[in-house]
């Protein structure tokens, strides 16, 4: 069977499906390929929480309404923050964010990587008019002809497409098998993630420390009010790693706690733990003509702000703003000139946050006592310069600064 399209992302992840959900009513015929089921579950408030969340920026925020998939997620379950407090656990300096400083009522969200996706899903579901979602299935060749690109499936469905889009993760089959170059390397790190319950409520705020081998975040949860609940990300040397995923629940609590500096009390209960190893990666290009890569695909950052999905939601917004754009014109939509102007929108941005994160990631693991002398005095100087911390979350929060007209007010 032989089936044509338009457009094929590959991946309906949160990035791929909402590239697809904006490209929706642009009269392009659209396929969506994904490995995995794309059953959503039942979810109610009692549901365990999931160990994967995102720090939800209002610019990705704007996109997710968009495409109608806002009021998904609010139906499921998240938590706003207002506040952020970063402090340095090897010395006195911190720095802290406030979003009534910048007259907002909040930062962002803390949501469960799993609440996005399946209200994202069930929008997929409604618009199957237009877009063909194919779960359970992998991508087996890739293989460019005149008309575009043939892409085989191991159950060998075969699918003729003018457009691939790679939005299939850090280990995109899109990338190998279309041979984009990266450039990447290993923190040598791992992140050990849970949900935890606190002694103390986490006040709406978004808390991280920073311990001679590692960040150590704690991130509000709410669960059915009860806000002493936390996600953690904890980076790690992979053997401290090892070691803290085999302790038991009390012992791991205790060390967590003792870690935290009791910030928020004790804490009282974990859920079971995951241990993520942490790598850094950014292709060279994000296009060749007729295929673009976008999310996780095309760049993979440390989760030290938790800015990695938003940099994907802005990816699948500017690539959508690109490609309707360019339907409008009667252009060709996998030429090169038009996916550059995609690239050049997006790879200036995410180079520049990779590279802030990277700075803060090896700043943060300096032993050198004047490394720690600066970075302490600089939380201390940033700290009492408003209008330099009112650009960082304005920034951060996405209503200042370079966005795709999707993720604007």
């Amino acid at each position: 069977m032989i089936m044509q399209a338009d457009i094929v992302i590959v991946g309906a992840g949160m990035v791929g499906s909402t590239l697809a959900l904006a490209l929706k009513d642009s009269g392009l015929s659209i396929v969506v390929l994904e490995s995995n089921t794309t059953t959503y579950k039942e979810f109610t408030v009692e549901t365990p929480f999931e160990p994967r969340v995102s720090a939800i920026s209002i610019a990705s925020q704007r996109v997710l309404q968009h495409v109608n998939a806002w009021n998904g997620v609010l139906a499921r379950r998240l938590s706003p923050y207002s506040q952020m407090y970063v402090w340095d656990g090897s010395g006195t300096g911190h720095i802290e964010f406030d979003a009534a400083s910048v007259h907002q009522p909040i930062l962002g969200h803390i949501i469960e990587n799993r609440a996005i996706q399946d209200a994202l899903l069930e929008k997929l579901e409604e618009a199957n008019e237009t877009i063909t979602l194919l779960p359970e299935v992998e991508l087996e060749s890739l293989e460019r002809t005149a008309e575009g690109w043939s892409i085989v499936l191991k159950d060998y469905l075969q699918i003729q497409a003018k457009l691939v889009v790679g939005a299939d993760g850090a280990r995109s089959k899109v990338r190998q098998l279309a041979d984009v170059k990266t450039r990447e390397w290993d923190y040598f790190h791992q992140a050990v993630v849970t949900s935890v319950r606190c002694e103390k409520t986490h006040q709406q705020t978004a808390w991280q420390r920073f311990t001679d081998e590692g960040p150590l975040a704690f991130l509000p949860l709410s669960l059915e009010g009860d806000e002493h609940w936390c996600s953690i990300v904890w980076s790690l040397p992979p053997t401290t790693a090892e070691q803290i995923m085999a302790l038991d629940d009390e012992a791991f609590c205790k060390k967590l706690s003792e870690t935290f500096e009791y910030k928020l009390g004790k804490v009282e209960h974990a859920d079971p733990r995951m241990c993520i190893p942490l790598r850094q990666r950014h292709a060279k290009r994000y296009i060749q003509q007729g295929l673009a890569v976008i999310g996780d695909a095309a760049h993979v950052i440390h989760p030290l702000a938790g800015q990695g999905v938003n940099l994907g939601f802005m990816d699948a917004a500017a690539l959508a703003e690109t490609l309707l754009e360019a339907v409008a014109q009667n252009e060709d939509i996998s030429s090169v000139k038009v996916l550059g102007r995609f690239e050049r929108n997006r790879m200036p941005h995410n180079l520049g946050m990779m590279a802030a994160m990277e700075t803060f990631e090896r700043l943060f693991q300096a032993d050198p006592l004047p490394l720690r002398w600066l970075r302490n005095t600089g939380l201390k100087v940033v700290n009492q310069l408003p209008e330099a911390k009112a650009l960082f979350i304005r920034r951060a929060l996405g209503i200042e600064g370079s966005l795709p007209k999707m993720a604007m007010a």
